[in-house]
Order: C-alpha cells, then sequence, then structure tokens
C-alpha cells in the first residue's frame, strides 16, 4: 500500500478562496488509477481550509467569542473540497470513499491525539479506496482545532505501515531556496536533519498548518515508518505515475535518522 498526499497548493489555488484545479485533479486522478497500485489518498485544504482558519483563529483553539461560526464555515468548505476531489477520483476509475477526520479523529492541544485507522483498513480490505483530508476536529483541550493533512499521513504511516509515502506538491521538491522566487535555487535530492536545519526561513503565503520546514519535520518523523518517502512536483504530468509505480523521477527523498 502507498500513501499519497495531494498538497492543497496542487488541488487549489491557495491564494483564492475556494478555487479547486479540477484538470489537474482529473490528471492526479487517472495517475493514481493508472498506476494499479493500492493507495490511501491525504488531500489538504488549500484555499478551502486555510483562509477562514486563520480569520477565525481555529489553529489557536477556543480563544473569543464568536470563533463558532469558523468552525462550522471551514468544515463546510473543506467537506465540498472533499466532494469535488471524490467526483474527480470515482471519474478516473477508482472506488473512492471519504473518511471525514470530523467524525474519526480527536487533537489533544493541537496535537493528533485519536485516529481510527481501523476504519481505514476495513475500507483496503474490500478493495476501497480511503480519501481524507485536512479538517477542523474536536481538541479535548481547547475545544476545537486543525487536524492538517501532515498530522493525518504521520498517523497513518504509523499505523499502516506502508512501502512508500509520495508527498505531491506544486514544485519539484525541496529546493536550497524558494524556486517560485529565485530562479537559480537548487533541487535538494536527499534531505536529513542537517539539511533541514541548514535552509533559509521564509513564508510565502497564510497556511494555518505550518510552513515548509514543519512538513519536513513530519515527513522526518513518518521516514521511519516506510521504505521511502518522495516529494514530487503534482503539475508536472506523469510524475506521480511514476512515483507510484517506483521508477526513477525528479524529485527530492526524506531520510530521518
Amino acid at each position: 500500500m502507498i500513501l499519497v498526499k495531494l498538497g492543497g497548493s496542487v488541488i487549489t489555488d491557495k491564494w483564492q478562496y475556494r478555487t479547486f484545479r479540477p484538470e489537474t485533479v482529473a490528471r492526479l486522478a487517472q495517475e493514481v488509477s493508472s498506476s494499479g497500485e493500492e493507495v490511501v489518498l491525504v488531500h489538504g485544504a488549500g484555499s478551502y481550509g486555510h483562509v477562514m482558519a486563520k480569520r477565525f483563529e481555529l489553529q489557536k483553539g477556543r480563544v473569543r467569542p464568536g470563533q463558532e461560526e469558523g468552525v462550522s464555515k471551514v468544515s463546510l468548505d473543506v467537506r465540498e473540497l472533499d466532494l469535488l476531489v471524490l467526483k474527480e477520483l470515482v471519474s478516473a476509475g477508482l472506488n473512492a470513499v471519504a473518511i471525514s477526520p470530523g467524525s474519526c479523529a480527536t487533537l489533544r492541544d493541537g496535537k493528533l491525539a485519536h485516529l481510527d485507522l481501523d476504519r481505514f483498513r476495513a475500507y483496503l480490505e474490500i478493495g476501497v479506496v480511503p480519501v481524507t483530508y485536512g479538517d477542523v476536529t474536536l481538541d479535548v483541550t481547547r475545544s476545537f482545532g486543525i487536524c492538517s493533512g501532515d498530522q493525518l499521513i504521520t498517523r497513518l504511516a504509523e499505523g499502516l505501515r506502508p512501502k512508500r509515502v509520495i508527498f505531491v506538491t506544486d514544485v519539484d521538491g525541496v529546493f536550497d531556496r524558494d524556486p517560485h522566487l529565485h530562479s537559480d535555487a537548487q533541487l535538494l535530492a536527499d534531505i536529513d536533519r542537517s539539511v533541514l536545519d541548514g535552509l533559509p526561513r521564509s513564508e510565502r503565503c497564510d497556511d494555518v498548518t505550518g510552513s515548509i520546514y514543519a512538513k519536513i519535520e513530519y515527513m522526518l518523523a513518518l521516514s521511519a515508518h516506510t521504505d521511502e518517502c518522495t516529494i514530487i512536483n503534482g503539475m508536472a504530468p506523469g510524475r506521480l505515475e511514476s512515483a507510484l509505480r517506483g521508477a526513477s523521477t525528479l524529485c527530492s527523498k526524506v531520510r530521518g535518522g
């Protein structure tokens, strides 16, 4: 089984509220289908989640009156995004079903405390593709919070022990500088703790689930639970299918230890 994380920057335009990329997602769905591999899919919330979550400060938990409106709006938005993703997956021939973190996950002080892994296993056993996503969930200490796709995929890797984990982003991998801002940025083929510590800090857009550095931290942690953890460019046709098949493709590989 292979775990695939479809980043919010790939399936949506993170700069525009509720802007889906149907052609991109349709192509990625077809690549998953054509690979013939057994997968569990996690997708980010992109512009369907981060904009309102930041406005209502949901990542901080209950800190002021009126946040309940944000809980409702973000929950609705991310479910609508998940439905759009599911439609493309099913159209590509995949028997996919949604698993909402709001109904099977719980946070404690902003960290994922519980995820019903048996539900994912049960769907895999009957040949159905589980699809989950970044969502608003209950938090036993903060009332509510954001359960990110990165938190989910880390716990899924721990519990399901996939042979491969693939992060699908909008760039070729991890660079020594932001490739959106620097045309001469160099792709880093292998990432470990020392490489992460040496990267310059910068931010490009609002993201309530953390910067690229936080995401690499998740990747370093989950690399202990899989044979391979790669970061690929989902905007480049064919790369996801190649990565799923285990073929050589342009990417960065994250190595723990």
